[in-house]
């Protein structure tokens, strides 16, 4: 079978029986439409043909490309879910990466804001009743309020919001449903963006549809995540803060968490993590900050030249 067939077929089965979100199945679909170009160069274009110098060249290719270790290894997941499909599926019986040997990512920091970093953030959205700037600010309030991923964010609905009880419910990764308390703070800016803001957003979209999306565009349609990144990126401009990312926001209101005495596995929860171990790279985080302050106040700490 040719390589092209089944990968239509692999991104079919990704999306109707195991219900990945499209943010995930384009992932996957850029992935692996690298690797079917890079086949295609190497005049290969059937699934019987690849062979492990095929499959390593191509991982070979995106290191000397300068990828980072994360993306390498998202490549190499992508084309391990692939072959095992096609496998399964007995659209071949050749599989390609029984030689290819296992990365060794190494773990890298997250980015994080300081307390005060996000005060100035935050302060600086001065919406002054503005529509837009009122969703903005209700936006960076609830990201790191609540440490909701961007997707998350954008697939809020009304029904989600419980202001009363300052409390939203989260839709996550794998369809999976959790409960998050919202800060007093962003409660108080949500209430001013439903009814000052998104009324006057929402009358813009027309009738019908009729959106139930928390966060709408200028024009009242669904808020989408590259708008998001945006507001967040201007946002941190007005501090001087460049490319910043709205999962910045997410890591820092995790970090602060346990910087503030929160338990690991509360955390674990509130971010949605399957596996505690993806949370403890906060702690870690919070031992490279210690360390810092240790080597910068401790008097031998470190040997100074006299």
């Amino acid at each position: 079978m040719e390589v092209s067939v089944a990968l239509k077929e692999y991104l079919a089965h990704l999306r109707v029986e195991r219900g990945l979100s499209p943010h995930t199945i384009d992932a996957y679909a850029r992935d692996l439409r690298d690797y079917q170009s890079f086949l295609k160069q190497r005049g290969c274009g059937e699934l019987d043909a690849i062979t492990p110098a095929d499959a390593e060249a191509h991982i070979a290719a995106l290191r000397q490309a300068g990828r980072g270790a994360a993306t390498v290894q998202r490549h190499v997941s992508a084309l391990k879910g692939f072959h095992k499909f096609c496998l399964r599926e007995s659209l071949t019986q050749n599989y390609p990466l029984k030689s290819l040997p296992r990365l060794k990512r190494g773990r890298t920091l997250p980015s994080v804001l300081s307390i005060d970093q996000v005060s100035r953030l935050l302060d600086a959205c001065d919406p002054q009743g503005v529509p837009l700037l009122l969703r903005d600010r209700a936006l960076l309030e609830l990201l790191y309020g609540s440490g909701l991923r961007e997707s998350e964010l954008c697939n809020l609905r009304l029904d989600d919001l419980n202001l009363k009880e300052e409390m939203v419910r989260v839709i996550g990764k794998g369809n999976k449903e959790r409960l998050v308390p919202m800060g007093s703070v962003a409660v108080r800016w949500m209430q001013r963006y439903l009814a000052e803001g998104r009324l006057l957003l929402h009358a813009k979209g027309g009738l019908p549809p009729v959106s139930d999306r928390v966060f709408l565009t200028s024009k009242g349609k669904p808020l989408y995540r590259q708008a998001v990144f945006i507001v967040v990126r201007d946002a941190g401009q007005r501090i001087g803060l460049e490319g910043l990312h709205p999962h910045t926001l997410r890591h820092s209101f995790a970090t602060h968490l346990l910087e503030g005495g929160a338990d690991l596995r509360a955390v674990q929860e509130l971010l949605g993590h399957a596996d505690l171990s993806t949370t403890q790279i906060y702690t870690h985080i919070d031992q490279a900050r210690l360390r810092e302050d240790y080597l910068r106040a401790h008097p031998r700490a470190r040997l100074r030249r006299t």
